[in-house]
């Protein structure tokens, strides 16, 4: 649990521990976010995408850090794949519906927005002379040099990769057009090489912050990390466009919000004093 925060007690912890419970909560207290299911037996997840169709995201009931999540999922074929796939990481896995769209990270207690990062699958952007494989080398550099291990990682040349090219009619020879932008993968997990992006919290409604507080309220935490995307961005109000809310972390992981590839980092130091002060008496117990 390195790099995660821990200033919430046992009872909101246990009240916030699985997707289940998240999306219970959001619909006693009218918070947008996806429709979805539980599931055991994967033919439960077919017929869920059977009524409600594609693009579908699978994930473990308990996890963190994106592990065993897959998504957009787009046909029956990656459905399956996924469905049992899931099973490495916990029995129950839920399947739901999967907006397509930015995603984001917001820090938030009951009183204040802490801090807001975009989270993007790792990319390259063209330039129109180098192959896909050196712009993976020139952006790996460029991380290295901002010291952003081991919290970002590099972008590896893996399998998964070049799968996900071949996916798209590319290799790692392929050379993209100037500013053309190559997704290398679809996960914003920053294992495979995703990145972040810090948002100007001036840039943001104060309906879509006071939403975000409303809900760590809701769950009487002193600070969620809310997982949630909004098919046109956080700066548009939330009722204007399709938004929906995926998961909220008790424990969230603050790390990538101090090494944000784009933009600068917010100074989180003065909240972690006034965190750090604060008596949470079973902020221990698990």
């Amino acid at each position: 649990m390195d790099g995660c925060s821990n200033y919430n007690g046992l009872a909101v912890r246990k009240s916030s521990r699985s997707k289940a419970q998240a999306r219970a909560h959001f619909d006693e207290f009218n918070v947008p976010h996806a429709k979805g299911d539980l599931f055991i037996n994967p033919w439960r997840a077919h017929k869920f995408a059977k009524q409600h169709g594609f693009p579908l995201c699978i994930k473990p009931n308990v996890s963190g850090y994106s592990r065993g999540s897959h998504f957009p999922i787009r046909n029956y074929r990656e459905l399956w794949k996924a469905a049992l796939m899931v099973k490495v990481w916990w029995p129950v896995s839920v399947v739901e519906q999967y907006l397509l769209g930015a995603n984001y990270r917001v820090l938030a207690t009951p009183n204040e927005i802490v801090s807001v990062i975009r989270r993007y699958p790792p990319f390259i952007d063209g330039n129109g002379e180098n192959s896909i494989g050196d712009l993976i080398d020139i952006e790996n550099a460029v991380r290295e040099e901002m010291q952003l291990g081991p919290t970002i990682f590099p972008i590896k040349k893996s399998p998964a990769v070049t799968d996900y090219l071949q996916k798209q009619g590319l290799t790692l020879d392929s050379v993209p057009a100037k500013d053309e932008r190559i997704y290398v993968f679809n996960r914003v997990a920053l294992a495979p090489g995703g990145v972040v992006e810090t948002i100007d919290q001036a840039t943001i409604p104060d309906v879509n912050k006071a939403l975000f507080q409303r809900v760590v309220k809701d769950f009487n935490a002193n600070l969620f990390g809310i997982d949630v995307i909004f098919e046109e961005g956080i700066e548009t109000d939330y009722r204007e466009q399709g938004c929906i809310f995926l998961e909220l972390n008790s424990r969230p992981y603050i790390k990538m919000h101090l090494k944000p590839r784009y933009n600068k980092a917010d100074d989180l130091q003065p909240f972690f004093d006034r965190m750090d002060a604060m008596h949470i008496a079973d902020s221990d117990i698990f």
